[in-house]
């Protein structure tokens, strides 16, 4: 009985196993055209869904179809197999099989017919089917795609600006007129200015900066010595006793070299001389006696002293370029280096001394410019000269033709204020291009809306470097060798003499957010398409349409954007420092002036007379001690902040200039209170007129009270 039943078995295997195959991959069929079904009827719900989704469904039909195709590949060849086994066992000449002693007859089998056309290519047919219906959601997910692509190239050059402008001004980024992705292109040179006098920043801090000035655009850095260039032999006293290392120096600048920066040093020349002129030695070549602003053009020792000024910088630059009047060894990374800056900007006092009053104020500064201007170029022919351009403003276009100022030097055009026509009209521009092959321009990202600023306006600054694009590229067809950059300037002070004002670590948002705009040519709405964001390191969340808030917010009273208080980059922690800073004194003194000016008890008046109230004074000076004390804790850390920027000189005398006068003002307060509160006992009203007062305001008083 078993024996049969195996022999059967044995006989009808190859239909059970079609049978088993077939079940299986019906269900395989079954599973996946219900999964395509399901996915076909929830696609107009799911118009909306990003393009992220719909290449992850994509994706996992075609691993679906991927393991289909591989149990069909297989089933074929299973069939196959059995196929050509059977043929095999048909051509077999002993129709007897022994298996040990017992002998099989193998039953006389009638000859398969193949299998239909239809069966054969059933599995192909199902495969088609699923490829086709997986190609059918692939072309409309593709087709939704190309219609939004569509619809933004049917918009017209018109359109896109005004979208564009929109989205600027819900950025609060100033909108200029013909600025934008079809505007013109970008000036050749964008040059970061490096303004040094009297609080250089540590090498090490200018060599982190290199980098992301690049990354953001940045071609070459004009760089301001003053009195941190390393000057030997008789120049040796111009040099600070903080001036840089000329060994540092050059290793500085051969890494600018490196990260591919062009340099161009800046000397003046003629006006803000303070740093020279105020030396002993030196007082007797200044144009007034009492003022060591400018030097006087008239002075043979004048000629000499700016040759050799001049002669030490350009040439600590050649040697780093390799090119020196010694022969040296050529250095690792050649700097390039084509022009050099003489200044002439400024000149407040000229034509005031003896000798200088013979001679016409133009006149006078026209043949001293020249003068340099030609051994610059005789000893060093290579290189170009630039000089600062207001002066020649008031100068007619006869004059300056005939000086022919424009075979020897290029005029650098400044203004940091917004609307640049007011004060370089049409004419002038015209003027500058009869005169002139070629000029520059100059905008600002800090140091230029206040002598003691602490934090610049960024958005200020923004507005003048983005409409400095749009003269460029209206005036520079004037120049028959065009319009060659511009340099974005960050002074550090506004003369020798003055306080400080911007540090340069506070400054970097400004500086960064406009060389990444006038590198591009216009502002980029677009975080994916800003370099700005991924330069800095910035964790920030993309505009979307439910929140309405954009990546970057600029509002015109607001030093900063919030933005920046998430990015990493150099010096962003001086950066934030100072914005709590500047914060806390605003506080410390919207206190005082309600205390003193505001308050009925703490006023002059009460101090004048002592007579006030203790409770009332007691209330108003109770939070003194803790500001000082709040203002000390700040003072150490900008110690701390600072120390890794700048050296400990620039370090006391920011926190001096910044901290300190409040920390007084609170002292002050409370001596003053401290002397009302002695009081135990008060006079009678009417209370008797200062006798001081009286006399200052002229006042005469018949009766005095008892």
């Amino acid at each position: 009985m078993h024996s049969n039943l195996w022999i059967y078995i044995w006989r009808r295997k190859l239909s059970f196993l079609l049978v088993v195959s077939g079940l299986v991959l019906v269900g395989l069929w079954t599973w996946a055209i219900l999964i395509d079904t399901t996915t076909a009827s929830s696609q107009p719900k799911a118009a909306s869904s990003s393009s992220e989704r719909q290449q992850q469904q994509q994706s996992t039909g075609y691993q679906q179809v991927h393991i289909i195709q591989k149990l069909i590949a297989q089933a074929n060849r299973l069939l196959k197999a059995e196929r050509l086994k059977d043929n095999a066992v048909e051509k077999s000449p002993s129709p007897v099989q022994r298996l040990g002693n017992v002998r099989f007859l193998r039953p006389t089998q009638a000859k398969k017919a193949p299998l239909p056309m239809s069966e054969s290519y059933l599995f192909e047919e199902e495969r088609l089917k699923i490829l086709e219906q997986q190609q059918r959601q692939k072309n409309a997910g593709m087709e939704e795609l190309n219609a939004n692509a569509e619809d933004e190239r049917m918009l017209s050059s018109a359109e896109r600006q005004t979208q564009y402008e929109h989205e600027l001004q819900r950025m609060g980024v100033p909108v200029v007129a013909g600025i934008g992705p079809d505007g013109p292109k970008p000036p050749a040179e964008r040059l970061v200015h490096l303004d040094l006098k009297g609080a250089p920043p540590k090498l090490s801090f200018l060599k982190q900066l290199l980098p992301v000035l690049r990354a953001l655009g940045a071609t070459g850095l004009l760089i301001e010595y003053e009195d941190m260039f390393p000057y030997t032999g008789a120049l040796q006293p111009l040099a600070a006793r903080n001036a840089y290392k000329e060994d540092e120096l050059r290793d500085f600048l051969e890494c600018a070299a490196l990260h591919g920066l062009s340099v161009m040093p800046l000397v003046q020349t003629f006006g803000h001389m303070e740093y020279v002129l105020k030396l002993s030695g030196f007082e007797q070549l200044r144009e007034l006696a009492l003022s060591p602003q400018s030097i006087c053009p008239s002075k043979p020792q004048s000629m000499a002293l700016l040759e050799q000024m001049l002669s030490q910088v350009i040439e600590l630059h050649l040697q780093c370029l390799g090119q020196a009047t010694p022969v040296s060894a050529v250095p690792t990374a050649p700097i390039r280096f084509t022009h050099i800056h003489i200044g002439c900007d400024e000149v407040q006092r000229m034509g005031e001394c003896n000798s200088c009053r013979q001679r016409l104020r133009s006149e006078l500064f026209l043949s001293h410019v020249v003068s340099l201007g030609h051994f610059i170029r005789r000893q060093w022919p290579q290189l170009g000269v630039v000089i600062w351009d207001d002066q020649l403003r008031s100068m007619s276009l006869s004059e300056l033709q005939h000086s022919q100022i424009g075979n020897y030097v290029e005029p650098m055009v400044w203004v940091y204020a917004s609307d640049i026509y007011r004060f370089i009209q049409p004419q002038l521009w015209d003027t500058y291009a009869k005169v002139f092959p070629g000029a520059w321009t100059a905008s600002a990202f800090k140091g230029a809306f206040g002598e003691s600023l602490m934090v610049p306006p960024l958005q200020h600054h923004l507005e003048n470097n983005i409409r400095w694009l749009a003269v460029i590229a209206k005036e520079g067809g004037r120049f028959s060798k065009g319009l060659r950059g511009l340099a974005l300037t960050g002074w550090q002070r506004y003369d020798h003499f003055a306080v400080l004002c911007e540090l340069l670590p506070v400054g970097m948002p400004s500086l960064m957010t406009s060389l990444s705009t006038v590198s591009k040519g216009y502002f980029s709405t677009n975080p994916k398409d800003n370099e700005l964001l991924r330069v800095l390191q910035c964790v920030f969340q993309p505009d979307s349409r439910r929140s309405g808030r954009p990546w970057l917010e600029l509002h015109p009273n607001a030093h900063h954007s919030q933005l920046f208080s998430l990015c990493n980059y150099p010096g962003h922690m001086v950066f934030k420092y100072a914005l709590r800073l500047f914060d806390k004194l605003a506080e410390i003194e919207l206190y005082l002036q309600q205390t003193k000016d505001q308050s009925a008890w703490l006023s002059d008046y009460n101090v004048r007379h002592n007579f006030s109230s203790p409770l009332r004074v007691r209330e108003l000076i109770a939070r003194s001690p803790m500001l000082i004390e709040e203002l000390r804790m700040m003072a150490r850390e900008a110690q701390q902040l600072l120390w890794e920027v700048y050296d400990e000189y620039t370090v006391t005398e920011f926190v001096e200039q910044t901290i300190y006068p409040s920390i007084e003002a609170l002292q002050r307060q409370l001596v003053t209170a401290e002397s009302l509160l002695q009081r135990r006992t008060w006079p009678q009203r009417p209370l008797p007129l200062v006798l001081k007062v009286q006399e200052d305001l002229g006042l005469v008083m018949n009766q005095q009270p008892k």
